[in-house]
């Protein structure tokens, strides 16, 4: 597998786009992931992540998403979540990107006011109606479990549940190994995931608390994840994600830090030569 990272690593040290871009290709990475919001941005700044990328043969894996609006009881704010979801997915095609890092969000009030059910359904006919444009597109979308007590993807049990009601093959999961150490999920489950998954992010953490670490700052135990997607056999990425550098002006080594020590990870997983 190629070994990644989300740009967003960069852009929150404050660095500008190509600087980032070109920092990526010379520190050894095979590929990156955008984290942008083609909403957000200019015909200029999108043309110019795709243009510099190509320049330095850094081919971009995936583009991130957060999308909580998707499960909003509102219908306008559904729609309108719903559009700027394939604005993404068009995104993904212009890049030549393989897919669509997709995040829900999570339940709201407690699961007290509306029926958690209810939010479930609006979910799995989001990602229907996007999965049918994501496959005009030739592209996938990868769901993002997240840790958190009310999110709505929080094992891999729930995760294979939503893909199976979807029932799309473009739709499949992300593991991310940090955020499933901390939601308590043992290494052997991830082959409940065998078929289903198309991307991977991985990050360490204290084990208490969300974190994007470099690997070897925290605590998660890595080797046994590893060796479990090895067995999933993805033609795919495993993407470094790292937020909120403590040393902003550090980046550059903490980015370092975190490429050597995935890498060595890496190779004695057997996925990397």
């Amino acid at each position: 597998m190629q070994l990644g990272l989300i740009n967003s690593a960069w852009a929150q040290a404050g660095r500008e786009t190509t600087w980032g871009i070109q920092k990526t290709k010379e520190i050894g990475f095979d590929s990156i992931d955008i984290f942008t919001d083609p909403l957000d941005i200019d015909v200029r700044e999108r043309r110019l992540i795709k243009d510099e990328c190509d320049r330095v043969e850094l081919p971009i894996r995936s583009v991130c998403c957060v999308a909580a609006g998707l499960i909003d009881f509102n219908p306008s704010v559904q729609q309108f979540h719903i559009d700027r979801c394939k604005s993404f997915l068009d995104l993904v095609y212009e890049y030549q990107a393989d897919n669509l890092l997709l995040v829900l969000g999570e339940y709201i009030w407690n699961q007290e006011v509306i029926p958690p059910e209810e939010q479930w359904q609006l979910g799995i006919e989001s990602c229907m109606e996007l999965a049918n444009h994501a496959e005009d597109l030739g592209v996938k979308i990868a769901l993002e479990l997240e840790p958190f007590p009310l999110s709505m993807l929080n094992s891999i049990d729930k995760m294979v549940e939503f893909i199976d009601e979807v029932n799309h093959k473009v739709v499949g999961a992300n593991i991310d190994i940090s955020h499933l150490h901390l939601a308590g999920v043992a290494a052997d489950e991830i082959s409940k995931l065998q078929g289903k998954t198309h991307h991977v992010h991985i990050s360490d953490c204290d084990g208490k608390k969300h974190g994007d670490l470099p690997p070897g700052q925290g605590v998660v135990d890595f080797l046994p994840y590893l060796k479990e997607i090895k067995n999933l056999k993805i033609d795919g990425a495993v993407s470094i994600e790292l937020e909120y550098s403590p040393e902003p002006d550090k980046i550059e080594e903490w980015v370092r830090e975190a490429y050597e020590s995935t890498d060595k990870l890496m190779r004695e997983a057997g996925l990397r030569d």
